[in-house]
């Protein structure tokens, strides 16, 4: 087992006992990558970082349901994500969208944030590209392409059946393929 999951785990033993710094700890260890998140499905700083808090209150409340059939990472990004998603809706319902276009944020593996435009201009053109898709689409290409999650776990998250998950996400990628070649 590696020192960092013993040390994950150790901070969460401490934070089921209501440790304040073993939580501070798991919080900065965390908040760059879940806030870069929720910001790509809410598409606004300010909810993404409320979002985000809320998620991490949310994850510490309810620490005890935490099985470790996942990583900690895994377990609150599900949460980050499905609050993200929640809130996205409720945005849609009263029509608060924000439509100026906010620039996506790709992270690597240890949340560091990555300039695109020096690293991969191609995959900025992508991420900008994905910005014009519907909102179905570009949700279930960030939950598959950015976050890494499977068909069964988008359909899972997104509510909707196994078939209509491959069918939105096959109907995105073509999406994205005809605005790629129509941007080119």
């Amino acid at each position: 087992m590696s020192q960092e999951k013993i040390h994950i785990d150790s901070l969460l033993q401490l934070c089921l006992k209501g440790n304040p710094s073993a939580q501070l700890e798991i919080y900065d260890r965390y908040y760059k990558s879940m806030y870069n998140v929720s910001n790509r499905i809410v598409k606004d700083s300010a909810i993404a970082e409320d979002v985000m808090q809320e998620s991490f209150l949310s994850a510490f409340t309810k620490l005890n349901t935490f099985k470790g059939e996942v990583s900690f990472g895994a377990w609150l990004k599900r949460i980050v994500i499905n609050n993200s998603i929640q809130e996205y809706r409720k945005q849609r319902k009263r029509q608060e969208v924000d439509i100026e276009n906010v620039l996506y944020k790709v992270e690597d593996q240890n949340g560091y944030i990555l300039d695109t435009e020096q690293e991969n201009p191609k995959a900025k053109k992508v991420l900008e590209t994905m910005k014009l898709l519907n909102d179905n689409y570009r949700i279930a290409l960030t939950l598959h392409l950015i976050e890494g999650y499977d068909y069964e776990e988008i359909s899972d998250i997104m509510h909707i059946s196994n078939a209509n998950c491959r069918t939105i996400m096959s109907r995105a990628k073509s999406s994205l393929r005809e605005k790629l070649n129509s941007v080119l």
